[in-house]
């Protein structure tokens, strides 16, 4: 259960950081779970690249497709030129997504701890509705770098308000590519809006304000120990940087909305063979 000084905190800073709020063996069998998706994968199949950098990038079908599916996306360090794996796939991979909860039953129970329905509620939620899940493993030595952003950019509700939820499966620090957020940063404006049109199948950035993102002084690292949660506010400015250590840096990436949230066609995740998957 959340204190005064900690809702108050959130709702200040637009963030929150929660130390062991799951057990070693909560996080294991998560990342337990994660390594056996890998071990499925085939990437002579689907060599899709999540790239984390170039805010026009483009998102194929394979993208799109993962709203109600499990897929792996590959890191750009981890391909030649001529598109072959340059190291073994399990440390090849950006990510996965995104719908671990409805379909992987480690990720679904986890999703299913108290801790996460209660803390949600301590922040105002009457019931959440959980859209997504992301693994992220953040590779050692390659784990790109992920820019300044801001959810809300491309996950939109009505009314507005979607929570991330971070939760570090490994500890996360400096050298190995950490989050920055921006406290207040909440309160900015929404600088982008990510669009798709479902009849071609593609999406666009589109810039909505001029504000800058954070200068370096502005911001703040989240070093924290493995079972560590995040919670974010959907406005509120994060990056990562590049993995040049030899320690990957893997975390869970759960976002949320009040039930019955309206979810507009524009949105890249759209659940329409799933149901709400309610906390």
């Amino acid at each position: 259960m959340l204190s005064t000084q900690q809702i108050t905190q959130f709702q200040e800073d637009g963030y929150l950081v929660l130390t062991d709020a799951f057990s070693p063996r909560e996080t294991e069998r998560v990342r337990d779970a994660a390594l056996d998706i890998v071990a499925d994968f085939d990437p002579d199949k689907h060599r899709t690249v999540f790239e984390t950098t170039d805010r026009d990038a483009g998102r194929d079908d394979y993208f799109f497709d993962s709203a109600e599916a499990v897929h792996c996306f590959l890191e750009a360090g981890a391909l030649d030129e001529g598109g072959e794996l340059v190291r073994p796939k399990e440390l090849a991979i950006n990510k996965i997504g995104h719908a671990m909860h409805d379909l992987v039953p480690a990720f679904t129970e986890f999703c299913r701890l108290p801790v996460i329905a209660e803390t949600l509620r301590d922040i105002g939620y009457r019931q959440a509705s959980l859209w997504q899940t992301m693994y992220i493993f953040k590779q050692p030595g390659i784990g790109g770098e992920v820019r300044w952003h801001q959810d809300a950019s491309y996950l939109v509700s009505e009314p507005p308000r979607v929570t991330g939820l971070w939760i570090a499966i490994e500890d996360a620090g400096l050298e190995n590519g950490c989050l920055w957020v921006q406290p207040g940063g909440h309160r900015s404006p929404l600088r982008e809006i990510y669009e798709v049109d479902w009849e071609h199948r593609k999406g666009m950035l589109r810039t909505l304000d001029d504000t800058p993102w954070p200068a370096q002084d502005e911001a703040v690292p989240l070093e924290v120990p493995r079972g560590s949660l995040v919670l974010f506010s959907d406005h509120m400015p994060h990056y990562s940087s590049q993995n040049h250590s030899k320690r990957s840096r893997h975390a869970l990436t759960l976002h949320v909305t009040e039930r019955g949230a309206q979810w507009p066609e524009f949105n890249w995740l759209q659940r329409k063979n799933l149901g709400e998957f309610l906390l």
